[in-house]
Parts: structure tokens; sequence; C-alpha cells
């Protein structure tokens, strides 16, 4: 039995993962899903506090609350930035990392530096509410973003997005622990539309070779659950 900890990226929450944890303890495994302080159904708690350090810390409390150790800690998108810094933090309790799609930043590196256009276009569309800068509300074409397409899917996505700090976008991520970190296994299941935009042998040489690809929109855990699973099973 493996214990999987999925991390969501921007303007999600825990509930995003349903479909693939649902599949991943049917096989037998652990699955914590935490959803990130400021989203989600824990959007009540968005402040101007909440950065990126605020978001890595809610995942690291949850491993050592809940005792876990050797789990497969999986990120998507702006989750990437979340299981590098996690994985900085409690190198002891990480058996593998998975970038969902997810970004790879280097010491030092916000997600603004990693997808700066991307992350300027949804500043575009946001706004300060009650002192906070908040981006990707879900008004904003966000299936345009996210990548899907399936009306059905669209339908059960929408009520559930909630806008994001801009702060834990901009904050640059510092590693304390690099060498140990670097360590850790990692594997990379990407979008093959966004090959093209990633330094594939790189990121081969840094998972010995496991690079994994869909073909299917951003939110891939959304749109090809079944596909994703079969990924993640693959790492174990």
């Amino acid at each position: 039995m493996a214990t999987f900890v999925l991390v969501h990226g921007g303007g999600h929450g825990g509930w995003c993962y349903q479909f693939v944890a649902r599949r991943l303890r049917s096989a037998g495994h652990d699955v914590y899903t935490p959803t990130l302080t400021g989203l989600g159904e824990r959007s009540h708690l968005v402040s101007k506090d909440v950065n990126l350090d605020v978001q890595i810390t809610d995942v690291v409390n949850v491993l050592e609350f809940e005792d876990l150790h050797d789990v497969i800690l999986v990120g998507h998108s702006y989750g990437g930035m979340i299981i590098t810094g996690v994985a900085d933090r409690v190198t002891d309790r990480i058996g593998h990392v998975v970038f969902l799609d997810a970004a790879n930043p280097e010491n030092g590196q916000s997600l603004v530096d990693v997808a700066g256009p991307l992350m300027e276009a949804a500043r575009a569309g946001g706004r300060v509410v009650d002192g906070v800068e908040l981006v990707l509300f879900p008004g904003n074409d966000p299936m345009g973003f996210y990548g899907v397409t399936d009306p059905d899917q669209i339908d059960w996505m929408k009520p559930k997005l909630t806008p994001h700090p801009w702060a834990c976008f901009e904050q640059k991520l510092v590693l304390h622990n690099e060498s140990a970190m670097r360590t850790i296994p990692q594997s990379h299941i990407v979008c093959t539309e966004t090959l093209p935009f990633r330094d594939v042998e790189k990121l081969k040489a840094d998972s010995d070779g496991r690079v994994w690809d869909i073909d299917t929109g951003h939110d891939l855990m959304i749109s090809e659950p079944e596909a994703v699973t079969e990924m993640l099973l693959r790492v174990i």
C-alpha cells in the first residue's frame, strides 16, 4: 500500500482530485487531498497574510500531524511550487515527487518567474477585495485557462473554483535543504500540448526518464482521471 498526498493548483481545492483519489483508494492506497489556505472550502480564510510559505506549511502540517512517511507527493500546476517547498522542508518524509503538468521551480524562483506570461494574464483579470489582491476569478474564462471542454465537467467545476491570492504566485521559493531534496526520485506527467514549452531532456535527466504525457487539457486530473491514475500507479 502506498500513501499519496495530492496537491492542487491555483484557484482549485482538494475537490479537484475526487476522481483520481477514488481510483487510487479502490486500488488499496491511502490518499490525502488537502486544500490550501484561502481556497475551496477554506476560502473564508483568505487574507493578506496568505502566501507561498503559508500554503507550503499547509501541506507540511498534513504530513507531520498525520505522521506520514515515504509519501508519493503529487503537485498540479502551481502545486509544483508547493511540493518542491514541502520536499525541502520535510525531505525525510517524501519517497517520490510527481509534477502533474506542474511548475518545476529552481531555488529563488516564483511562479511568475516560471510562467510569467500566463501569470501576468491572470493578474490582468484580478482585483483587490478587502485589501487582498486576488486573481483567477472563476468568471474570467477559467475553462480556457484550465483546458476543460466537456460541458458536464465544466458544470461540475465552476461552483468550486475560487480566486487565489496573488502573493502566492509572486513570492519566491526559498530552499533550505536543496542538496538532500534533489536526491528524492521524481516523475513528470504533462499535457502533450505543453511539451514544446518544456526542457524535456532536462526533465528526463532529473527523473531517470520518467516523463509521460497525456493528450488533454491542463486540468488532466479532471479530464483524464483514469490515465492520470494509471501513471501514478507506475510510480509505485
